[in-house]
């Protein structure tokens, strides 16, 4: 039986990986990036992606004193367009290292080929949570969270204020069921509705008439990118921002705040990252994003800019080696220090951290910005680690 040119090419890029290790010094490391970059979403991979060359900026250009070649794709939002990119990334680029990638349906399609292909693969946002259990991999590392994990928080806060009738929603794909998932998870009540909706449905109209009449003591919703700022901007033309509170995950953020403004003053998130954190390495990463790009950063530059960190941390280990399991064991170590707090990586490589309550209010001139209130998780694993055989 003939085999398939992509299991074929397993072979040669283990080949030119020992071939890296080799040669490291004299020839640039070549790092692929997939992310969405385009469409209603865009804004969200392309903070990835500027987080990532902001850090290797301030690392001089070098990851483990080496040049370093990033080969960046746009997979449109599209898993099979996902598939395709990585292939080409691994058979014809020759990458040993993949990062990036932002939403799960597309994680779902590329994690599998891509691993299987001897490929490490750095998640700096997407953590669906089969690959976070009995799906996880020696070869994935994640500088983000599991799916579950990202909303957990507010479930832990809306029980806490003791709302009753929590109305839900979400797209309908891998994270929006993992989101509602995560939040349930912590929330323990029984709430009032779970409502899935389309991906980058541009009108909630039908759905906020809907909620409205089942009267919520709160909402809590996970929309990401352009759907983000659509429902919100819905939801305050509905009179319901400031009347029924909004619990949120990645729905306002460092990518929809620039549209939404003093529109979404008010809202509450739960959040990995704030750019009001208060560490040295954050201070540092906010000042110059804002310099060079002129927005405040998101948890995606955020994720991806401790992704190059962790990298960096792990070659100078390794020489600048990317030999299986001496890299693998340097990148287990997270010997970098986050810009969102503490960090270390649990035994499926996803991070142990802290959640956040993190509200939209004003900043000292007035103008929309988020404030940290509460660690409302700290040092929080993911609940599906336990499943993963790894150690």
């Amino acid at each position: 039986m003939k085999a398939s040119p992509f299991k074929s090419a397993v072979v040669a890029c283990m080949l030119s990986l020992g071939s890296l290790g080799v040669h490291a010094q004299s020839q640039p490391l070549k790092i692929g990036f997939i992310g969405t970059l385009s469409g209603p979403a865009g804004a969200l991979g392309q903070d990835q992606y500027d987080g990532l060359m902001l850090g290797i900026e301030h690392l001089g250009g070098r990851l483990g004193n080496q040049t370093v070649q990033v080969i960046k794709e746009d997979d449109q939002l599209k898993p099979d367009l996902g598939v395709e990119i990585a292939k080409k990334l691994i058979e014809r680029d020759r990458v040993g290292i993949i990062t990036g990638v932002t939403f799960s349906n597309v994680m779902m399609a590329i994690h599998k080929p891509i691993t299987d292909a001897g490929v490490f693969l750095i998640g700096s946002n997407a953590g669906p949570t089969p690959i976070t259990g009995k799906g996880c991999s020696p070869m994935y590392f994640s500088t983000s969270w599991n799916n579950d994990s990202l909303h957990e928080s507010m479930g832990v806060y809306a029980r806490e204020q003791g709302y009753k009738r929590v109305y839900l929603m979400a797209p309908n794909y891998q994270a929006g069921k993992d989101a509602l998932s995560g939040f349930k998870g912590q929330y323990k009540g029984k709430p009032l509705d779970e409502v899935y909706t389309t991906v980058n449905q541009p009108d909630y109209s039908a759905e906020i008439a809907q909620l409205q009449a089942a009267k919520p003591d709160a909402v809590y919703v996970f929309y990401p990118g352009g759907m983000g700022v659509n429902f919100v901007k819905q939801y305050q033309q509905a009179g319901l921002l400031g009347k029924v509170p909004l619990l949120s995950a990645s729905t306002v953020d460092g990518t929809t705040l620039p549209a939404l403004k003093d529109i979404a003053v008010g809202v509450i998130t739960g959040s990995p990252y704030s750019p009001d954190l208060d560490n040295p390495q954050n201070k540092k990463f906010v000042e110059d994003f804002r310099k060079k790009y002129n927005r405040v950063p998101s948890l995606y530059a955020a994720q991806s800019y401790d992704a190059a960190m962790l990298l960096n941390s792990a070659l100078l280990k390794t020489g600048g080696k990317i030999d299986r399991e001496p890299f693998r064991a340097a990148l287990k170590q997270a010997d970098f220090r986050s810009v969102a707090g503490p960090f270390r990586f649990n035994n499926n490589q996803f991070p142990i951290r802290n959640f956040y309550r993190v509200d939209v209010g004003r900043d000292s001139s007035g103008q929309a910005a988020f404030v940290t209130r509460a660690t409302v998780l700290k040092d929080h694993p993911d609940p599906h680690a336990s499943q993963c055989a790894m150690k």
